[in-house]
């Protein structure tokens, strides 16, 4: 289950990796916009600011998130963004930060280069940091302490930018990488931050009490690769990986 009160805890940090993808994108008056995993539809709003005469389309998987991003007035759904099928009037699909869900979403881009229309775009963002301590502690403490749950956790599933670029193939394709240091406040901040999106598998997976216990063993091992600071704050490395891609 997504919170959206917890996710839009660190609203501002989200926010920064899609308006950075969606810069890259030249449409100037695209007839239909889709956001597939809109999540809490904080940032959708902005895609109907910019353009506002197309019809905006979103998706989520979450009833929450959906049920969040309708309350902000957005014609939101619950779908599954391996089913999703673009409409012919699709100028523009943005997918950002859910595909890293996705097993398989090589193919999954291909195919919805070769449905949209010609001049369309497609911008993607994933998280890239799976290599990073935030991940590797977990999968570490997995391993050792919850072993039925390693199944839930992949140590390495979306591309480089070179990878994307390769599975859009034939589109004029602008990738790259941006790594953020990103300021957190607050007691155990990585912990609460990966609580919101990576640990959601682990929280789905345990009681309330199995839950307590894999955080409380988590967090000093969090607090050591990512110590606090003596204004209170903790630098947090975080890579993204971004493909926009404009179907020939």
């Amino acid at each position: 289950m997504w919170d959206p009160g917890e996710y839009l805890a660190f609203a501002d940090h989200r926010s920064r990796p899609f308006h950075e993808l969606v810069a890259r994108v030249g449409a100037t008056a695209p007839r239909r916009v889709v956001d597939l995993g809109c999540g809490p539809g904080n940032l959708t709003s902005t895609l109907a600011e910019r353009w506002p005469s197309a019809e905006v389309e979103a998706l989520d998987s979450s009833p929450e998130m959906v049920a969040a991003a309708r309350a902000r007035g957005l014609d939101a759904r619950v779908g599954d963004v391996t089913s999703w099928e673009p409409a012919p009037d699709t100028d523009v699909v943005v997918t950002n930060a859910v595909l890293q869900w996705v097993p398989g979403h090589d193919d999954l881009l291909r195919k919805w280069v070769r449905s949209l229309p010609s001049g369309a775009w497609l911008a993607v963002q994933v998280p890239g940091n799976f290599a990073g301590p935030s991940h590797s502690l977990v999968r570490s403490l997995v391993d050792t302490s919850w072993p039925a749950l390693r199944g839930l956790l992949r140590s390495s599933p979306v591309l480089e930018p070179e990878g994307y670029a390769a599975v859009l193939d034939g589109c004029a394709v602008d990738a790259w990488e941006t790594t953020y240091l990103q300021r957190l406040e607050g007691e155990d901040a990585v912990l609460e931050w990966i609580s919101g999106t990576a640990l959601r598998p682990v929280r789905a997976a345990l009681d309330d009490a199995g839950w307590a216990e894999f955080r409380a063993r988590l967090a000093p091992l969090l607090r050591e690769a990512y110590p606090r600071r003596s204004d209170g704050t903790t630098w947090f490395p975080f890579r993204r990986v971004f493909a926009v891609a404009r179907v020939p």
